[in-house]
């Protein structure tokens, strides 16, 4: 199962508010999800991201959509997950 981190749109018409969810990547856009790893308000530009869930999920392979992959590289959670990829690979 190819798992992917994406977001899913809630909230009401002309005010979206997006979850990031780990989903299989086969699933529609609104589908059922494995796991919430946190949120997006596009309107005030917030957005609220568990640091070890989402490390736990890039870790096991997980893809990022294009939108994602910015607000995870905005909260330093990607500079985190290359850095400690490349530690690891270095002490190997």
């Amino acid at each position: 199962m190819a798992v992917s981190l994406r977001l899913t749109r809630m909230g009401s018409k002309k005010k979206p508010f997006f979850r990031i969810v780990a989903i299989d990547s086969r699933k529609k856009r609104d589908g059922s999800y494995i796991e919430l790893i946190g949120t997006y308000n596009p309107l005030t530009n917030e957005n609220k991201i568990k640091r070890e869930v989402a490390l736990k999920w890039l870790n096991n392979g997980a893809k990022p959509s294009d939108t994602v992959r910015e607000l995870l590289s905005k909260e330093g959670i990607l500079k985190e997950f290359h850095d400690a990829k490349n530690k690891k690979t270095k002490s190997e």
